[in-house]
């Protein structure tokens, strides 16, 4: 590559994002603020959220198209295979996209998005944000269909090495075509509090969803034990979900309402108010073929909190042995954790955990980053359709025997599926403003 920088045209395609709130949708969000600073164009694809559909713009001109299609299960459109192939490509089209960026093996929007972009001809790139077992039936059918979409992509990247270890084992995709690049966090948004909390009291922040796999059963066994062990300490629990109902048992089980505080779904704009009231941030998670990499902690060291976590998936990669605290998925470990974190915080100082998370963690260092896998996908060798069938029709019965004659029966219209007939290419954002302020100019000069 020259010295001079390749500018990209990106679509991100996902089913996970804003107004919806999760680890994904915030990556994706601050990855394309980011690109976007670097001087590239990136649109956003993902299906509508209630009565939010159609074009929408939101910070520094970054353009989301809510396609028409609903949730079928946990945010997720009902699978179709080809019914999305006319508006991804009228997308593609009207924005010439040089690189489709999809994002979650859960989301099916990005495995079609995927599958049409490369038949289409354009270079692919797909995020993997999770990782997933081997034995169960729900990851058996997931890594079929993970295989299908990354035997045919240029690059992929995971969010930690642990993730990129696991999705290299369940797709079979070269390991030489996967980059790890991490998640990061906005340390101009989470700051620690200007004062420094008083010690005599020792509050625990738990934010997150309350479900099976982030550890919610697990709390129930250790909130009760840490609360009887340590008088000064009191819980706040953030989050909803379908375990609350268990956490309100318990504290009224064990006559804690005056110490455990239950605030329910906190909106992402008002986590660091929540979180600067505390000491200690507790991730409880028991996934650990789920957990790649967890924000959270990083929005909570990053207010200054020092973190106790359960040492799962990627989870132990995320910080520094002094910022974190891990333990087994167990509730005795987890109470020892806790005592362990309770004794280190004399020593801990919310201001310079702050600044060396500015160190580690950055979006324009993640945004640079993807920047080299764009480049890499778009030096990748260009394949036609007719080679990519046989690569495609070993991997799966379903897809030799649904999947292919569906790409027969869609070939003479993919054929011509870059000739943008009848499609309108819109204009550019910053040239539109330019242009319109050239004809503001024009007119106060004509007025004079």
């Amino acid at each position: 590559m020259d010295g001079q920088r390749r500018q990209h045209r990106i679509l991100m395609v996902s089913d996970f994002f804003f107004p919806n709130f999760g680890g994904v949708e915030s990556h994706i969000y601050y990855l394309s603020q980011c690109l976007l600073k670097l001087g590239h164009k990136v649109v956003v694809m993902t299906h509508a959220y209630g009565n939010r559909s159609g074009v929408r713009y939101v910070t520094n001109g970054l353009k989301v198209y809510y396609v028409p299609w609903r949730p079928f299960l946990m945010q997720n459109t009902l699978p179709t295979l080809f019914l999305t192939f006319p508006i991804v490509r009228t997308i593609i089209i009207r924005e010439k996209i040089s690189v489709v960026h999809g994002h979650q093996a859960f989301s099916t929007l990005c495995h079609e998005a995927l599958m049409h972009a490369r038949t289409m001809g354009y270079k692919v790139v797909f995020t993997d944000h999770s990782l997933y077992g081997f034995a169960d039936a729900g990851s058996i059918h997931m890594n079929k269909v993970l295989q299908f979409t990354l035997a045919d992509i240029d690059q992929a990247i995971c969010v930690s090495h642990t993730s990129k270890e696991n999705t290299v084992l369940r797709s079979g995709i070269p390991p030489e075509k996967v980059f790890m690049v991490p998640n990061a966090v906005d340390t101009a948004m989470f700051t620690p509090s200007p004062k420094r909390l008083s010690h005599d009291e020792i509050v625990i922040v738990v934010i997150s969803r309350l479900v099976y796999r982030k550890g919610a059963d697990l709390l129930v066994e250790v909130i009760p034990e840490v609360c009887r062990l340590f008088p000064k300490v009191r819980f706040i629990v953030g989050g909803d979900g379908p375990k609350r109902v268990r956490l309100e048992e318990m504290r009224e089980k064990f006559s804690l309402q005056d110490r455990v505080e239950m605030l329910g779904a906190v909106p992402h704009a008002q986590v660091r108010s929540v979180l600067i009231s505390g000491h200690i941030f507790l991730n409880s998670c028991t996934g650990s073929l789920t957990e790649a990499f967890c924000i959270a902690i990083l929005e909570a060291a990053s207010c200054g909190l020092l973190t106790v976590s359960t040492r799962v998936g990627g989870v132990p990669e995320v910080l520094p042995d002094d910022m974190i605290v891990l333990a087994e998925p167990a509730p005795e470990d987890m109470v020892r954790a806790v005592k362990k974190a309770i004794d280190m915080l004399p020593g801990i100082d919310p201001q310079v955990m702050h600044l060396r998370m500015k160190g580690l963690y950055s979006w324009d260092d993640v945004a640079k980053r993807t920047e080299i896998v764009y480049d890499h996908a778009m030096q990748s060798p260009t394949t036609s359709l007719l080679d990519r069938l046989p690569r495609i029709s070993h991997l799966w019965s379903l897809g030799g025997k649904t999947v292919l004659p569906g790409y027969d029966n869609q070939l003479p219209s993919m054929v011509h599926s870059r000739i943008p007939t009848g499609i309108e290419e819109v204009p550019d954002f910053e040239a539109l403003r330019a242009d319109l302020s050239s004809r503001d100019d024009f007119c106060e000069a004509q007025e004079n």
